[in-house]
């Protein structure tokens, strides 16, 4: 797919983050947008500036749970009834736990699994035939630089989104051998600068493990957002357009990539070094520093989009 002019492209994770500066590429590609999110006012703010920006452009707007299989079909065939056509999904939405397998809860791995592997493959399957039926469409998976490289206390993350990666090059291992006119890229994102880390789920156990504190833990996951979501949605459109199978965002993506081709078991004891390093700077800060007020742990989380 070489142009986006008068393609229909539905975008999941589209009030914001990489969801929405897609959207805003797209439309000044002239592509025709269905956009969801979870997210009400967010996806509302998106459609605000896409209609500003592009007023030409063919919109229409979903809230719903990528998680909910019933939900996601119901959308894909609303969209096409309402643009004709469809050529591309995004499955971007996604959200992100940091845990300890054995202080796990299950409910924790169940929202996780539900939203950013589930919500995958709903999306996948359920517009797929609507991809096919256009005879030129694109499906684009996100997984992660942590669906190639594993990170301690981010297992839930991590089985998610290598779940994504084999999911993914498994489709498009098929669609190259049917010829159906569609293809397949996985995209694997390091550090975006999206709300992924405010939203996510942090458990009590990682509290004096290898963080100070569930803030603390938030902050400094920012600190490792280098790549801004409008370039990251500009390397996406690129991958598309060349076809990739697979799309490295960022450079600390590509050294991570880098380092796990190099070194695919040894890498895994040089991350505990560097972790270990990081938590013991975390807990002397704690020390150093006056009681804090108790600490309330949030255990909501919100779809937002990948890093």
């Amino acid at each position: 797919m070489k142009d986006f002019a008068n393609k229909v492209a539905a975008i999941t994770g589209a009030g914001s983050g990489m969801g929405r500066s897609l959207a805003l590429q797209l439309a000044q590609a002239r592509c025709h947008l269905a956009l969801a999110d979870r997210n009400a006012v967010g996806l509302a703010e998106t459609e605000r500036i896409v209609r500003a920006l592009a007023p030409d452009v063919r919109v229409t707007t979903r809230v719903l749970d990528v998680g909910d299989r019933d939900a996601m079909f119901a959308w894909a065939d609303d969209t096409a009834n309402a643009h004709g056509k469809i050529n591309l999904i995004f499955n971007n939405a996604g959200v992100a736990l940091s845990s300890t397998i054995d202080g796990m809860e299950y409910s924790d791995l169940e929202w996780i699994v539900n939203i950013n592997f589930w919500g995958v493959v709903h999306g996948t399957k359920a517009f797929l035939p609507h991809l096919k039926a256009a005879g030129d469409g694109h499906v684009v998976n996100t997984s992660s630089i942590f669906g190639i490289f594993a990170q301690p206390g981010m297992s839930g993350y991590n089985a998610t989104k290598f779940a994504v990666r084999g999911f993914t090059e498994s489709l498009r291992q098929e669609l190259d051998m049917t010829h159906c006119g569609v293809s397949a890229t996985c995209v694997h994102p390091g550090g975006i600068r999206t709300n992924i880390a405010q939203s996510s789920r942090i458990s009590k156990n990682m509290v004096g493990f290898m963080l100070e504190s569930e803030q603390q833990g938030k902050d400094d996951f920012e600190k490792f957002f280098i790549t801004t979501a409008d370039d990251a949605a500009r390397t996406i459109l690129t991958g598309v357009r060349k076809n990739k199978r697979r799309v490295l965002i960022g450079r600390d993506a590509r050294a991570a990539d880098w380092m796990a081709r190099i070194l695919p078991a040894a890498y895994q004891a040089l991350v505990v070094l560097a972790t270990r390093h990081e938590a013991r700077k975390a807990r002397r800060r704690a020390a150093r520093e006056p009681a804090a007020a108790p600490v309330t742990y949030n255990n909501t989380g919100k779809q937002g989009e990948p890093s």
